[in-house]
């Protein structure tokens, strides 16, 4: 049975169970004129747009029957980090795991590294950031803990390919993705994620404070073996893995999945999903590989 991976969610819909119609609709739509139905809205401004050119929040694994149908398999795989913020279940879940609330504070993106250079009003820049800090709004105590975000890459042939065909998609159900695409846990996770933890952790933890990455379980599922620690006092990272509730009415609904409490170095050995072989066999490739 073909099998490919395509568009999970279209603008935070369902696309397995969108209408020929709706699919050519949205697909033709400019990206931001579509609302984005997880970023919170603030009272007294306008409702919050997409921001992601094509407005694909998340892949899904399609197969295509023998009779042609086209069918999802499986959870949706995050590629946009607004898909993180529904509801605000993640900042509730973190918020009461590691500040004693469900209602935090949230702040975006607060600049951490300062570069060297400073600006023309003699101010130093800032050359990164934390995507979020939560912040137990009471008591007299600065409570609060660091939050990254991280959806996952894809590699393969252009999404563009799909649009082409949904614009012109006239049924019956959704198409079969027209090229081949997947998901790349590698790029995502020891390519982009470990980095901005070994940068960010080290001063995180020295400051008594917790990491909190959020995921979901894909990409969990991805990694490799990462040794846990018991106690959350003693873990620099806490691992907020979310899943989600099957399809109803058009949509899927995130939901916590599992936590795991880890130190930086078991994360690096997780996300590098490997252990160095020893030094014998090393040589031995060097050997075979040496002209003869």
């Amino acid at each position: 049975m073909p099998s490919r991976y395509g568009t999970g969610e279209l603008y935070g819909f369902d696309f397995g169970a969108l209408s020929p119609a709706r699919i050519r609709e949205l697909s033709s739509a400019p990206f931001k004129s579509q609302p984005c139905p997880f970023k919170p809205g603030v009272a007294g401004k306008p409702t919050p747009r997409c921001n992601k050119k094509g407005g694909v929040c998340s892949l899904r694994q399609l197969e295509q029957g023998a009779d042609g149908k086209v069918a999802g398999v499986g959870e949706p795989v995050i590629t946009c980090p607004n898909r993180f913020l529904e509801g605000s279940v993640v900042a509730q879940w973190v918020g009461e795991t590691l500040l004693g609330t469900s209602r935090p504070g949230v702040i975006s993106e607060l600049p951490f590294l300062m570069g060297e250079i400073q600006s023309e009003e003699g101010e130093e820049e800032a050359v990164g950031k934390i995507d979020g800090v939560l912040v137990n709004p009471s008591g007299e105590t600065l409570r609060w803990c660091a939050l990254e975000f991280q959806a996952v890459y894809f590699s393969g042939m252009s999404m563009e390919n799909d649009f082409k065909v949904m614009r012109e998609w006239a049924g019956p159900g959704v198409p079969f993705p027209a090229v081949q695409r997947r998901p790349d846990f590698r790029s995502s996770g020891p390519k982009r994620l470990m980095p901005q933890l070994q940068i960010k952790v080290p001063t995180i933890s020295r400051w008594g404070k917790k990491m909190a990455v959020v995921i979901d379980r894909a990409f969990w599922e991805s990694l490799g073996d990462m040794r846990e620690v018991r106690e959350l006092s003693n873990c620099e990272i806490v691992w907020f893995v979310v899943s989600f509730e099957a399809s109803k009415d058009g949509r899927f609904a995130l939901k916590r999945h599992e936590t795991h409490f880890t130190t930086l170095v078991n994360a690096v050995e997780g996300l590098t999903g490997g252990t160095p072989m020893s030094l014998e066999r090393f040589e031995k490739q060097i050997r075979d590989r040496l002209p003869a």
